[in-house]
């Protein structure tokens, strides 16, 4: 079991819990971004003033109240007789979050049930349940190990949309092993600037060295009070999503096409490899995020607010790099709310952006130049499928295929037509990766 021991530095947690209520219920009843309904949640229930403690422990309970929701929502099937009615507003997720706590975080549970207890009686629809809230918390507290121990986690914790795609695309037991994954926090990787210093940076950060050479930190902490953060030394990217712009080889003093390219991960790698960069983006949001983010690193990057899909670029380039739109099922290990967010229909929605895309990237690229197609989708209709399609209809572009000395000797990660294909599941002992698909297209005429 996952347990983590994080508890607020408040006597009683009230603000933290209220604040992981009001998360909870943006992200599960309005469909609205973990990040964006806690930075909300947070402006307006925990100050700056307040312990960053608090904000911590609020972010752990919305995150394992996600990661665990099948067990929770399973749990909590089998201590009422009927589900609750809508005229009970917020109770649902004062359960849920309190189940959360006594079921998968080292809390106290006298405390978890006090304080689940005070914010029902808080809320003028909820206070008529807090006799049920008390009866269900303190039942789950008694029989928390006959709860947990028969439960399929990996299966209840996953929708049966992305468990069925995924029984289609893979082996059930590496199904199994990527929703395991999911149920785990995962670590900090970084991408160091100068790749001359990642041992120095290793050492400052407390950090391993991956295979591939990005840093992994598993200890805790803010990231912008994390040495090196300020001068720009290094930045926050999964190992696996640094390995596509690697695959365009030596870049210096070319020009590379970044193709939606916010929040900018894949941008300042080439850029920090000496290639002049033009970076596109449609978002003003995320287009001022990558600024904000090539700016703190001191790179020299040409940001576009455009259109990808119609922006003409000057000239013909001789690399090109599209990171196109997905659901991003590859990153729900980082990303707990995702499975909630997305729909089923939004994978062949996003397919035809994906296919539209790729189109025009490949008009923007020069006889002998490269392009390298991603994305971080669990998904082969958001990935190989969108490139046999696309070789099938132009005849001027081939796959070049990926090498072991791409993927620093991780050949498991090279499918059989050539491309990466990384899994959360992969590297387990270490922490797991992004699921990440990339194919590599040469225009031979």
């Amino acid at each position: 079991m996952n347990q983590r021991q994080i508890e607020p530095a408040s006597q009683a947690g009230l603000a933290a819990r209220s604040t992981a209520i009001a998360v909870l219920a943006q992200v599960l009843d309005r469909h609205i971004p973990l990040d964006d309904a806690f930075a909300t949640a947070v402006t307006e229930n925990l100050p700056g003033k307040t312990a960053s403690r608090d904000r911590a422990f609020a972010r752990a309970l919305v995150t394992t109240a996600l990661r665990r929701l099948g067990q929770i929502d399973d749990a909590l099937s089998r201590f009422m007789e009927k589900p609750l009615p809508r005229k009970a507003g917020p109770t649902r997720h004062i359960l849920r979050l309190g189940l959360a706590e006594i079921l998968f975080l080292d809390t106290k549970p006298h405390a978890t049930v006090h304080c689940a207890v005070a914010l029902a009686a808080q809320d003028s629809m909820a206070r008529h349940y807090k006799a049920l809230v008390n009866a269900v918390l303190r039942r789950a507290t008694q029989t928390k190990t006959e709860i947990v121990a028969p439960q399929d986690a990996p299966r209840l914790n996953t929708p049966d949309w992305l468990w069925d795609g995924w029984c289609t695309a893979y082996d059930q037991a590496i199904v199994r092993a990527i929703a395991q994954v999911h149920l785990t926090e995962p670590c900090l990787d970084l991408t160091v600037a100068d790749p001359n210093k990642r041992q120095e940076w290793a050492d400052k950060l407390e950090a391993v060295i991956l295979p591939t050479g990005t840093l992994r930190r598993r200890l805790g902490g803010l990231v912008d009070e994390l040495p090196g953060f300020a001068e720009g030394a290094w930045w926050v990217q999964d190992a696996a999503a640094a390995l596509p712009a690697t695959f365009l080889g030596d870049v210096r003093d070319r020009t590379i096409i970044d193709l939606c390219a916010a929040p900018g991960g894949k941008t300042a790698q080439l850029a920090a490899a000496g290639a002049h960069v033009i970076a596109i983006d449609r978002s003003k949001a995320r287009h001022a995020v990558m600024r904000q983010n090539i700016d703190r690193l001191g790179l020299e990057v040409q940001l576009i607010l455009d259109d990808a899909a119609t922006w003409q670029a000057p000239e013909l380039a001789s690399h090109v790099l599209l990171d196109a739109p997905c659901t991003a099922t590859g990153t729900i290990r980082r990303h707990p709310d995702l499975p909630y967010l997305k729909k089923p229909q939004d994978v062949a929605a996003l397919a035809r952006q994906q296919k539209r895309l790729l189109g025009h990237a490949a008009e923007l690229l020069a006889p002998g130049g490269l392009l390298v197609f991603c994305t971080c989708s669990l998904d082969p209709a958001e990935g190989p499928d969108i490139i046999t399609t696309f070789l099938d209809q132009h005849k001027a572009y081939e796959r070049l295929p990926l090498t072991p000395q791409d993927v620093s000797g991780c050949a498991e990660f090279i499918t059989h037509d050539g491309d990466l294909r990384t899994l959360p599941c992969h590297w387990p002992d270490s922490g797991g990766l992004d699921g990440f698909y990339a194919a590599r297209l040469v225009r031979v005429h």
